[in-house]
C-alpha cells in the first residue's frame, strides 16, 4: 500500500533558531496504521507535527531540506487548504480550537467553509455527530461541555471533512484518568471505522497503549533514534534512556527481576504473557520486600470546616468540604473534572470567597486577609500558564515575585537561578517567554512560585504536558521542598504521580469528598474508581494475575520501594 505521508531526509530550521530543530527525518505512514511519537520535551516532535498539518511552512518559516509528501505531492506544493483536506489536527487544549457558538455551528464550520448546502451540511454534522456521541449537545456552547466532549467535538471538526490523517497532539494532557481511558478507546474506534491513519503525539505511554498501536516513532535530539513495534522498544532500554516511563507493571517486573523480551507481548497488561516462573519471581519480590513504617503525624496547618460554594450562575461546585492538611505533608487532590478540586484550591488561596464554612491556616481564619497577604503563606500555581504570565522575558518572570516583596536584586538572582535549574529551565534564562512550548511555559509559573519558598503549595496539574524527565525533576524538587517542611498540595489527574509522591489523597466527585486515604487504597477501590473517574493501575492487575493474596499490599510495597529504595 503506498504511503499517505512520507518524510525523506528532511530537515528544519526556525528563522529564529541558530540549528535546525529536526534532523535527516524519514519514515513513512500508510492508511489504517496507528503511530505514536514519542520523546522529551524539545526533541522536535510538536515541529514534525506542523510539518504534517502545513503549519510549516505556512505559518512558521525556516529553512529545510529533503521531501514531505501527503499522496505522493510535496506540501510545499500544496496550500495550506488543501492540506487540511488530507490532515485534521486535534489540538492538546481543545478551547483553542473552537470557531462557533455551538457545537454543530463549530462541527460544520468546514463544511461552511466549502459552501455545502444546507441539506447536505445539516445531514453530514448530525452523522459525524452520531460517530463521536455528541448529537444530544449540539446546541450546547462548547463551553458547557467537559474535557472529553470537548475533544470530541474537536475530533467531530476534523471528521466531517473525511481526512486521510487524524493527528492528535497530546490528547490526554487536559483530561481526568477515566476520561483519557475513553479518548484512547474513541481514536481507535475512529480508526477502525473510517480507515484513517492516526498519528499521536503524547508522553503517557502507558495510558495511550490502553489500545494498540502499530509503531512508536521514537525521537531524541531533533532526530529519530527508533521506529519499531511497541513490544520491541518495551523489551530494550531506549524508553528509560530517552525519559520516557515505561509502563508500571513492567517497571514492576523487572524489579523482581523478570527479563523483557518481545514475545512475552509487553505493551499492555492485557497482553503481557506471564510464565509460572515469572510470577513466583514476583511473588518472591514481595514476599522481601518489608512494609514501610508509618509516617510521624504531624500539627494541623490547613483546617477547612464545612465550605460550601456556589458560582453566580447556581453551579454549587462545593458542599459542606470537611478536610485538614497537616504541616510537611505532600497531598494529591484527585477526581473527575468539574468535581471541585480547582474551586477548592481557589477559595484557599481568596481567589473565590466561600458562602459558609471556614478556611484556617495554623488556626488563624484567613476571611479576613488579602490575596497578598495569603500568597505570602500559601503559593498557587495555575493550570494554565498563560493565565499567570506577565513579563515578556523568563528570568524577569520567575524574579517578579521577589521584587514586588522587596528582596535584594543579589539574593533575586541567587533565587531564580536555582528556580531555572530545578525546572530545567536554565538553557532559556535568557529567552523570551512567546518563543515556549506549553510544557516549558508551565514549568516558568512552577518556578515563579517555588522561588518565592511560601509555607504551603498548591499546583494544579504540575505535571501536565511534560515529559518523564522533566516530571521527574519537578516531583523531586517538590519532595525536597517538603522534606525541608514545606506542605505540598496538587490537584491532578495523574495517577503515576498521586502513587509515586503523594502519602495521601483526598478524592473529590460531585463537589464532595468521597476518600482520603493512601494512593494504594484509592486506585484499588473499584467503587472510589467508578464514582471519581479515576483509573486503576496496572500494579493490582499484575498482582492478580500472579496470584498475589493482598494485591493493595503489592502495589503499596511497589511504591515504597520506589520512593526509598530507587531514589537514593
Amino acid at each position: 500500500m503506498d504511503p499517505i505521508l512520507r518524510f525523506e531526509s528532511f530537515t528544519f530550521q526556525y528563522s529564529s533558531q541558530a540549528e535546525p530543530t529536526v534532523f535527516d527525518i524519514s519514515f513513512s505512514v500508510s492508511r489504517g496504521e496507528k503511530i505514536l511519537i514519542a520523546g522529551p520535551s524539545g526533541c522536535g516532535k510538536s515541529t514534525l507535527a506542523n510539518c504534517i498539518n502545513g503549519l510549516i511552512p505556512f505559518s512558521y518559516k525556516g529553512e529545510s531540506t529533503g521531501r514531505v509528501t501527503l499522496n505522493g505531492r510535496e506540501t510545499k506544493d500544496l496550500s495550506i487548504f488543501e492540506i487540511s483536506k488530507v490532515v485534521g489536527t486535534v489540538l492538546q487544549d481543545s478551547d483553542g480550537q473552537f470557531v462557533g457558538l455551538t457545537v454543530a455551528e463549530d462541527i460544520a464550520f468546514a463544511l461552511e467553509n466549502d459552501c455545502v448546502a444546507d441539506p447536505e451540511l445539516h445531514e453530514r454534522v448530525r452523522s459525524v455527530a452520531e460517530l463521536v456521541d455528541v448529537a444530544t449537545h449540539l446546541g450546547h456552547a462548547p463551553g458547557e461541555l467537559s474535557g472529553g466532549q470537548k475533544q470530541r467535538v474537536s475530533l467531530a471538526g476534523v471528521l466531517v471533512d473525511d481526512v486521510d490523517i487524524l493527528l492528535f497532539d497530546e490528547p490526554l494532557a487536559n483530561l481526568d484518568p477515566a476520561t483519557g481511558k475513553q479518548a484512547m478507546e474513541l481514536i481507535d474506534e475512529m480508526q477502525k471505522k473510517t480507515g484513517a491513519a492516526v498519528i499521536i503525539i503524547e508522553h503517557r505511554l502507558e495510558d495511550v497503549l490502553h489500545r494498540d498501536v502499530d509503531r512508536i516513532i521514537l525521537m531524541r535530539d531533533g532526530r529519530i533514534i527508533a521506529d519499531a513495534p511497541p513490544d520491541e522498544l518495551l523489551s530494550g532500554p531506549l524508553l528509560t534512556e530517552t525519559g520516557i516511563r515505561e509502563p508500571l507493571y513492567i517497571t514492576a517486573l523487572k524489579y523482581a527481576g523478570a527479563e523483557i523480551t518481545p514475545d512475552m507481548l509487553p505493551h499492555s497488561i492485557r497482553t503481557v504473557v506471564l510464565s509460572d516462573e515469572v510470577k513466583e519471581k514476583v511473588r518472591e519480590w514481595y514476599r522481601a520486600m518489608p512494609p514501610a513504617p508509618p509516617a510521624e503525624a504531624m500539627p494541623e496547618l490547613l483546617t477547612v470546616r464545612d465550605l460550601s460554594f456556589t458560582y453566580p450562575s447556581g453551579h454549587r461546585a462545593l458542599k459542606g468540604i470537611t478536610v485538614s492538611i497537616r504541616r510537611g505533608e505532600l497531598t494529591a487532590v484527585v477526581g473527575t473534572n468539574g468535581a471541585g478540586k480547582s474551586t477548592f484550591a481557589k477559595v484557599v488561596c481568596g481567589f473565590e470567597l466561600q458562602q459558609q464554612g471556614t478556611v484556617a491556616l495554623e488556626g488563624q481564619d484567613m476571611m479576613a486577609l488579602s490575596i497578598k497577604e495569603r500568597a505570602d503563606r500559601i503559593g498557587y500555581v495555575m493550570q494554565n500558564p498563560n493565565q499567570m504570565i506577565s513579563k515578556v522575558q523568563i528570568f524577569d518572570e520567575v524574579a517578579l515575585g521577589l521584587r514586588t516583596r522587596g528582596v535584594p536584586e543579589e539574593e533575586v538572582t541567587a533565587r531564580v537561578e536555582d528556580a531555572l535549574q530545578v525546572c530545567g529551565l536554565w538553557p532559556f534564562r535568557s529567552w523570551p517567554i512567546s518563543a515556549l512550548s506549553f510544557g516549558q511555559k508551565k514549568r516558568v509559573t512552577i518556578a515563579s512560585i517555588l522561588v518565592l519558598e511560601p509555607d504551603m503549595i498548591i499546583l494544579d496539574e504540575p505535571t501536565a504536558g511534560q515529559d518523564y524527565r522533566h516530571y521527574t525533576d519537578i516531583m523531586e524538587f517538590l519532595t525536597e521542598l517538603n522534606a525541608r517542611g514545606i506542605t505540598v498540595c496538587m490537584v491532578t489527574h495523574d495517577m503515576h504521580l498521586m502513587l509515586e509522591y503523594a502519602r495521601r489523597a483526598i478524592v473529590f466527585s460531585g463537589g464532595e469528598i468521597i476518600a482520603d486515604d493512601t494512593g494504594a487504597n484509592i486506585l484499588t477501590d473499584e467503587a472510589i474508581i467508578r464514582r471519581a473517574s479515576l483509573k486503576e493501575t496496572s500494579l493490582y492487575d499484575l498482582a492478580l494475575r500472579c496470584g498475589l493474596d493482598s494485591p493493595r499490599d503489592f502495589v503499596q510495597r511497589f511504591i515504597d520501594y520506589e520512593r526509598e529504595a530507587v531514589r537514593k
